[in-house]
């Protein structure tokens, strides 16, 4: 009998593929209650790899973080009509506590503008004190109807940013400038993701906000997943709590807001960009591990594993994040297979003989290629070929995309289109009836671009393109 695949077909169930990659590199699995999950250590060290870059992204655009509660009296969502709308079927409200029923219910943060909003109006009292430009990491609960761990939980981490300007235009340029220099940058540089900027249009729009950029990645079956937003809020949080300052004349004036936030939705866009049917493929630069040294088999001495160990030393002091896997007692295959499906980049294999002849031999994970290098100096070689590795992952990705990106002229082309991957569509095209007839097909306008790739100020602009495509 046929030995059942450890993955699904990638080709052929991509959901049940993504579902086996989270559960067998030990990524996270479900936890207790209803849409929650457990991050598992080699999941969790994914993360902490994004946060620790993106926190000094973050802090290098002026902001400074902080920490703020978990619990919102309701009675600040209600402050912003149309934010509370948009987030109404999501909210978990608590109105029990200590065994007394509560005089005002407590909602769990489902996003923080409007706590933001009453204490940075406490804060400011004049134009000097702007612009203030703050972050926030934590965790957030917005109840989800078809959890999916990672892409749609009920509680997940993420971080967002909150800041107030003097002016609109200051306001604009700073949620610019995070959308641009922080998110894309991050992940095309670290998560080597070729994604996407653009606006959002006003019916994909945050609630409360005037205008929305995203982030838009192509997974590998040709859907996008919104992997980060930059929201200009205007003035209507700033009217909603009061927020105002006095400008250098002595009048008062209301703030210009912005927000502006990623999550671990991220792990779930690595996973279906780069995984393959072997498993999950991590770009060097935010591996948990970088390199695993590997022994075949030891001989009665135990040299093989004090090589491995060795070269695990010379590639830690190179700057590279390394495991040794000595477990000889688990086949040889078995454990291949493992590091295979938990994706890290690098595998250096030792026997007896390599040791007896200074070589080991040097597996990359991407390519899934082998070769036969020295011994000796092996930190440079291995620190080369992780470079390499990460220019590779994102010129694949980058060629994918392409390859599943079709111009078109109407709107049943876009539809079609979409069935595989995106549509380029000019916006003109499309309108408030075109995102009707793309609603009906489970179809949207991920964002509007101007023929450049750049994000336009506003989408009245003529000659913008529309990108459309499902999405997760």
């Amino acid at each position: 009998m046929a030995k059942a695949p450890i993955l699904a077909s990638r080709t052929e169930d991509f959901p049940q593929w993504y579902q086996d990659v989270v559960a067998k590199a030990e990524l996270a699995e479900v936890g207790a209650a209803r849409g929650t999950m457990v991050i598992r250590p080699y999941g969790y060290g994914l993360w902490e790899r994004m946060q620790s870059d993106m926190d000094r992204r973050i802090k290098e655009s002026g902001a400074e973080n902080v920490y703020l509660p978990l619990f919102i009296p309701e009675s600040y969502l209600r402050r912003e009509a149309e934010h509370v709308e948009g987030f109404s079927p999501e909210l978990a409200v608590v109105t029990v506590a200590g065994g007394k029923q509560l005089e005002e219910p407590l909602v769990v943060r489902p996003t923080s503008e409007t706590l933001f909003g009453e204490l940075m109006a406490k804060w400011i009292q004049s134009y000097r004190d702007l612009p203030l430009l703050l972050n926030q990491w934590a965790n957030v609960v917005r109840w989800e109807l078809r959890p999916r761990i990672f892409l749609r939980t009920t509680e997940f981490l993420w971080q967002e940013g909150h800041t107030a300007h003097a002016t609109q235009a200051d306001a604009a340029a700073y949620a610019r400038r995070i959308l641009h220099e922080t998110y894309r940058d991050f992940m095309v540089d670290e998560l080597a993701m070729p994604v996407l900027v653009g606006m959002k249009t006003a019916r994909e729009r945050f609630a409360g906000a005037v205008n929305t950029m995203t982030c838009e990645g192509m997974m590998g079956d040709g859907r996008a997943l919104q992997m980060g937003t930059s929201h200009e809020l205007g003035q209507n949080f700033a009217r909603a709590f009061g927020m105002q300052y006095l400008d250098d004349g002595g009048a008062l004036q209301h703030c210009w807001t912005t927000s502006w936030g990623t999550s671990t939705r991220m792990i779930g866009g690595l996973i279906m960009c780069h995984g393959d049917d072997q498993g999950l493929r991590v770009p060097p630069r935010v591996a948990h591990v970088q390199a695993v040294v590997l022994v075949v088999r030891d001989d009665d001495a135990g040299s093989v594993t004090a090589e491995a160990q060795r070269i695990a030393a010379e590639l830690t002091a190179a700057g590279v994040r390394t495991r040794v896997d000595a477990q000889t007692a688990t086949g040889f295959g078995r454990r291949v297979t493992d590091w295979e499906i938990k994706g890290v980049p690098v595998r250096i294999e030792l026997g007896p003989r390599d040791v007896g002849e200074g070589v080991a031999t040097l597996a990359r994970r991407d390519a899934r290629t082998k070769e036969t290098v020295p011994a000796a100096g092996i930190a440079a070689t291995v620190t080369a070929l992780l470079d390499e590795i990460q220019a590779a992952l994102l010129a694949e990705a980058t060629a994918f995309r392409t390859s599943r990106t079709a111009d078109v002229d109407s709107i049943e082309d876009a539809i079609a289109a979409a069935r595989t991957g995106w549509a380029r569509i000019p916006w003109e095209l499309v309108g408030d009836d075109g995102e009707d007839r793309l609603a009906a097909e489970g179809v949207t306008v991920r964002c509007l671009q101007r023929d450049d790739g750049t994000v336009p100020d506003d989408a009245g602009e003529q000659g913008l393109r529309a990108i459309v495509a499902r999405a997760y």
